[in-house]
């Protein structure tokens, strides 16, 4: 076999007969016995007619990468690969470009295979593993030949995160009704908090995702996790039964994607349940596995927990730089990541760490679980939702053209020109300034971004970027504790800053009736959009 654990028998064919056949012998007891037990041996091939079984014309596939989870090797000549294993290993394949993989009855991509002789521990809450029994002889892994473009669109949810079977159908609803048989996608990503720490709900949330109609990548969150795991390392046990591996990775047109669990429990600082971070081995298989990438692909890691740290959240400072020397080299990286119930972009830096060419990127992706599908309910009787920074839920479209990517975020129920969201008096008097400001909540904005607004076709002003709790969202949570009735729902959470607000003051205008506020943002990717909105002009007298 052909890999990092290669393994030659050579025979010195001058020594004796009895030498020969004491060498020949020890050969075959190390391959048929002990040795045999720690290895892992199988092939990577074009599965033509589709059935999940290596047959005798269909063709090797080498140059293919698979994994322990920490070793990676490329398959040899003949498609052939070797690794160890212990008594706990998800092995897979890490797939090719031109290739597509097998999905089972929910679109799940089939890439790999569990070995846990044993099971997963038997007193959990919620089941993981049932013991899968002595390694097979040989553990193969069909592809499919599928031309690939370089310039493809990848759909990104942030936690779907139902409590309960009322929120699924909420998720249902409000998400996936509108996404259900998309054309031109070619495949989804869940950034973690699947589900809101039910883990009988992974299945529903299948069944949900499996409407969307294409291939399907998951990723842990901490609400997906076994919390009476008594190590890190056995805290996904039940996620590896219904998803597979927590940490693995593809290839998809000039891009390599790499799907981490970055949820540390108990938190090894024991401040509280987890912290964000990596365990070594998780280190250590993105580091073998970018051994096979080269440097002009688009590598982009995905996970749950950001990597900014807040006073509520810490994510390791020292797991963080680890990654950091691990990606350097690597001129064109996006990080994703969810979790905060609000839309953030991050740069990091050489002050943060980071010795890239240019700054690191990670979105910090906004929800579709919103707010934790609180507040009003809407027409259809779903909850609105709308993320403390004022952001209302929904989804991202990545979109990949060779190594370079844009993001566009789709709020849920809304026309995909909804952008942003203009607050500002709906009637000021005439001719005179109030102190009112125009406020602009540009969902995918950033501090550096340029938003500017006019009245009706007047001259071009520029908006200032500021980070406080958007108006907007503030008067929504106003409104219900001011009410004089219980109202529908849940309350939404209290605000936090938002980091892609900005505001201009509101000018005096002379002449009564009605007038428009028009604005236009220019985003990071150098894109403008535009919105509009109304007020009035009145005559105090």
């Amino acid at each position: 076999m052909v890999g990092l654990y290669q393994r030659n028998f050579t025979l010195n064919l001058k020594s004796t007969p009895m030498k020969r056949l004491a060498l020949l012998f020890l050969g075959a007891l190390m391959v048929t016995g002990s040795l045999a037990q720690n290895f892992v041996t199988g092939f990577v091939y074009e599965d033509l007619n589709r059935n999940g079984k290596k047959e005798r014309r269909e063709k090797a596939i080498p140059g293919v990468a698979v994994s322990n989870g920490t070793e990676v090797v490329l398959t040899g000549s003949k498609g052939e690969y070797s690794l160890p294993v212990g008594d706990d290993n998800i092995i897979f394949v890490i797939k090719p470009r031109n290739y597509t993989l097998p999905l089972n009855d929910f679109n799940l991509p089939r890439f790999f295979y569990i070995h846990k002789p044993g099971g997963s521990p038997g007193n959990y809450k919620y089941p993981g593993v049932s013991p899968t029994g002595p390694l097979p002889r040989s553990v193969d892994f069909g592809l499919i030949s599928s031309p690939e473009e370089e310039n493809f669109t990848a759909l990104v949810l942030g936690d779907p995160q139902p409590l309960n079977k009322e929120e699924v159908e909420y998720f249902n609803r409000g998400i996936i009704d509108e996404l259900a048989g998309i054309k031109g996608v070619s495949f989804g990503i869940s950034l973690g908090d699947l589900v809101w720490d039910d883990l009988d709900l992974h299945i529903p949330y299948q069944e949900s995702v499996k409407r969307v109609g294409i291939p399907w990548y998951n990723v842990m969150g901490n609400h997906d996790m076994n919390y009476n795991a008594p190590a890190d390392s056995l805290s996904d046990e039940t996620f590896e039964a219904h998803f597979g591996p927590a940490t693995y990775a593809f290839n998809y047109g000039k891009a390599h994607f790499i799907l981490l669990d970055d949820v540390r429990t108990p938190d090894p600082l024991g401040k509280s349940r987890y912290r964000g971070g990596f365990r070594p081995d998780q280190l250590e298989f993105i580091a073998n596995d970018l051994l096979h990438v080269s440097r002009d692909k688009l590598v982009i890691l995905s996970f749950h927990i950001p990597l900014f740290s807040t006073e509520s959240e810490e994510f390791s400072l020292a797991d963080r730089q680890q990654l950091f020397d691990i990606l350097k080299d690597f001129p064109h990286v996006l990080v994703m990541s969810a979790h905060t119930h609000l839309q953030r972009q991050n740069f990091y830096s050489v002050h943060d760490g980071w010795q890239g060419s240019r700054p690191l990127h990670e979105f910090n992706s906004g929800t579709s679980c919103g707010d934790w599908h609180k507040g009003e309910l809407d027409e259809r009787g779903i909850p609105r939702a709308t993320m403390y920074d004022g952001t209302p839920k929904g989804y991202s479209f990545l979109r990949i053209d060779g190594n370079s990517y844009t993001i566009d975020y789709k709020a849920a129920g809304k026309h995909a020109d909804c952008q942003m969201n203009i607050y500002h008096p709906l009637v000021v008097p005439h001719n005179q300034r109030t102190g009112a400001p125009i406020t602009v909540n540009f969902f995918m904005g950033r501090k550096g971004d340029t938003v500017e607004f006019r009245i009706d076709n007047g001259k071009w002003t520029a908006m200032n970027h500021t980070e406080k709790e958007d108006p907007s969202y503030l008067e929504q949570l106003w409104r219900w504790d001011r009410s004089g009735e219980l109202l529908k729902g849940r309350r939404p959470s209290n605000p936090q800053p938002c980091s892609h607000l900005w505001q201009a003051a509101m000018p005096a205008v002379a002449d009564e009736g009605n007038h428009t506020i028009e604005v236009k943002a220019t985003d990071m990717f150098g894109r403008t959009f535009t919105g509009k909105s109304s007020f009035r002009v009145l005559n105090p007298e």
